[in-house]
C-alpha cells in the first residue's frame, strides 16, 4: 500500500489539446478515491497517466516514495482493471490469474498460494478450471480483479470496470468492491461517469470537468455543499434545480426574486450571501428539498412557489413531480406521493430555504452559499 501524489499533472494532446490541466491530488495510503465526471473529463487520461500508459506533459506523479514519471508501467507495482476484462480466452481462470506472477518468476508454489487465496476472497475457487467463455459477464470481472489482488500492489487502478455489466450485478459487484477493499486496505483510484457508483463506493469523490478538479471532498459533502454550479448539477438524481433571479433585501431580510415568486433565505444565507444584493444570482434547490405540504422544514413565509404541473412519476413511497413556473422551464421536485394530482394544474411548492444553495450568475458560478450550508 502507498499514498499516491498528483502534483500540477497536465496532459496536452497534439493539437493543443488540454486533457488534463494542473490536476494536484492526494490519495492517502488506503484510501478509496473515485475520479467522477461526465465523458471527456479528463478521468481516465489522469488514471492513465498514473498507470504509465501514457506519457504525462507536465508535473510530477509520485507512487509510495518514488517519482515515477519516467517509470515504466510493469515497474510501478500498481495493477489496473479494465473495462473490458482483457483476459486472455485460451487460458484458464487458473492462468489468467497467475499469468502476471509467472512474468515474474515467483516459485510456482507462492503462485500457487496467492491464486487460491484470490480465489476464495472472490468467491471463485471453483471456477479455476474453466475459460473466460464458459462465465458470465460478473464472473470475468471477478477474475479481473482477482488477476490483480495476487500482485498485492501499492495501489489497485479500476477504469469503469462495472459499465458492462447490467444493472442489478453492477449493485452486487459495487457490494462486492466496497468489501473487497475494507478487506485489503489497499490504495485504489476508480473512475467512473456514474455519479451513483461513485458516491456509494468512494471515500472521498473528485468530480472533473474539461481537465480540471472542480471539487474534492466526500460523498456527503460533495452533495450537501457543491463548490459551483457544475458539481451541483452533475451530482444528483434528479438533478438539481437552477433559477435565476436577484437578491433583494426588505423588511430586515433576504429574498431571492424569481420573477413569479420571491422566496426567503434563511439567516444563514442571507449572511453568506449580503455582499450580493441587488444583483443576479442563481439558486440552486434539490428536488427533495421541496415538498407539496407547507408543514415541518418546508413551513414558513416566503418559501412557495407556484409551479405549472406536466408529469406525476410514482416511485412508491415517493413520487417525481415535473412542472416548470411562469418564469422559468424545468423543475423536478421528488415529493411524498399523494393523489389526485392534474396535469396542467397549478402546484404549490414548499421549499425548505435552509438547503438551497445561491450560486454567481456565470456559466460555472460559485457557491456563494457554501459557508452556510457547511454549517448545518
Amino acid at each position: 500500500m502507498a499514498e499516491v501524489v498528483l502534483n500540477n499533472v497536465t496532459k496536452i494532446y497534439p493539437g493543443n489539446v488540454k486533457a488534463v490541466d494542473a490536476c494536484t491530488l492526494t490519495i492517502r495510503d488506503g484510501e478509496f478515491i473515485v475520479l467522477v465526471g461526465p465523458s471527456g473529463c479528463g478521468k481516465s487520461t489522469t488514471l492513465r497517466m498514473v498507470a504509465g500508459l501514457e506519457d504525462i506533459t507536465g508535473g510530477t506523479i509520485r507512487i509510495g516514495q518514488t517519482v515515477v514519471n519516467n517509470v515504466p508501467p510493469k515497474d510501478r507495482d500498481i495493477a489496473m482493471v479494465f473495462q473490458n476484462y482483457a483476459l486472455y480466452p485460451h487460458m484458464s481462470v487458473y492462468k489468467n490469474m497467475a499469468f502476471a506472477l509467472r512474468l515474474r518468476k515467483y516459485p510456482r508454489a507462492e503462485i500457487d498460494q496467492r491464486v487460491r487465496e484470490a480465489a476464495a476472497i472472490l468467491g471463485i475457487e471453483r471456477l479455476l478450471d474453466r475459460r473466460p467463455k464458459a462465465l458470465s459477464g460478473g464472473q470475468r470481472q471477478r477474475v479481473a480483479v482477482g488477476r490483480a489482488i495476487v500482485r498485492k500492489p501499492m495501489a489497485f487502478l479500476f477504469d469503469e470496470p462495472l459499465s458492462n455489466l447490467d444493472a442489478k450485478l453492477r449493485v452486487e459487484m459495487r457490494a462486492e468492491l466496497k468489501r473487497l477493499h475494507r478487506q485489503l486496505k489497499t490504495t485504489t483510484i476508480y473512475v467512473t461517469h456514474d455519479q451513483e457508483e461513485a458516491m456509494t463506493l468512494g471515500d472521498r469523490i473528485v468530480v472533473m470537468d474539461d481537465g480540471v478538479v472542480q471539487q474534492c471532498a466526500g460523498p456527503l459533502d460533495v452533495y450537501a455543499a457543491p463548490a459551483n454550479r457544475f458539481v451541483a448539477g452533475f451530482v444528483g438524481t434528479p438533478p438539481m434545480n437552477f433559477f435565476k433571479g436577484k437578491l433583494v433585501a426588505d423588511g430586515g431580510a433576504v429574498w431571492f426574486d424569481e420573477g413569479t415568486a420571491r422566496l426567503r433565505l434563511g439567516d444563514a444565507h442571507a449572511r453568506a450571501a449580503a455582499g450580493h444584493v441587488g444583483r443576479p444570482v442563481v439558486l440552486g434547490v434539490r428536488p427533495e428539498a421541496m415538498n407539496l405540504r407547507g408543514e415541518g422544514r418546508f413551513a414558513g413565509e416566503g418559501n412557495v412557489l407556484p409551479v405549472n404541473l406536466r408529469v406525476v412519476e410514482p416511485l412508491g413511497e415517493k413520487m417525481d413531480v415535473h412542472g416548470s413556473t411562469a418564469a422559468h422551464g424545468r423543475v423536478v421536485a421528488r415529493v411524498d406521493a399523494v393523489r389526485g394530482l392534474v396535469p396542467g394544474s397549478e402546484v404549490p411548492l414548499h421549499l425548505d430555504m435552509t438547503r438551497v444553495h445561491v450560486f454567481a450568475d456565470e456559466p460555472n458560478g460559485v457557491n456563494l452559499t457554501l459557508d452556510a450550508v457547511q454549517r448545518q
